[in-house]
């Protein structure tokens, strides 16, 4: 009886899932079950996608101009950070709006809350002004950049 090497076994496992690979990736986009369907055809000979082909939801990033916040969201003397777009919404004054980055120029972690008239950061204790983002407490030496946004009637939206 011959010996079975273990670089015989390890060459069939690796051929076995090679094949199994090349079957998954020639039947990608095709609905499930059916990796022989042909494309339809339109009358011109090109190829159509079939109508029972259905694409995964495509996950859309918010493009400018979403709505970030109702201007009621934000506190006068305070401000709204939003991690997810990594910019922080403030209202020095009555109906005055700034937004600026949400990344801390020290070390860039984002920031995590605004108040007393300062923009926070969790990490080391920096402090930036909700005015202009300029530098109330260090470590860090640079201000938060401003990012644009829109206030239409009662909503802010990124520019």
């Amino acid at each position: 009886m011959a010996e079975t090497t273990r670089r015989a076994v390890m060459l069939g496992a690796g051929g076995a899932g090679l094949g199994a690979l090349l079957t998954a990736c020639a039947s990608y986009g095709q609905p499930a079950g059916d990796t022989a369907a042909a494309p339809a055809t339109s009358g011109s000979g090109e190829a159509q996608p079939a109508e029972s082909e259905s694409a995964a939801p495509k996950s859309k990033k918010k493009p400018a101009g979403d709505e970030l916040a109702g201007t009621a969201d934000i506190p006068e003397g305070g401000g709204k950070v939003f991690a997810n777009q990594k910019v922080v919404v403030t209202q020095p004054t009555a109906g005055e709006f700034k937004c600026f980055t949400a990344v801390c120029t020290h070390q860039g972690c984002t920031v995590a809350s605004v108040s007393n008239g300062t923009i926070n950061c969790p990490c080391h204790g920096s402090k930036f002004n909700i005015a202009d983002g300029s530098v109330a407490n260090g470590p860090a030496a640079k201000p938060l950049a401003e990012k644009k946004i829109t206030v239409e009637g009662d909503s802010i939206s990124l520019a």
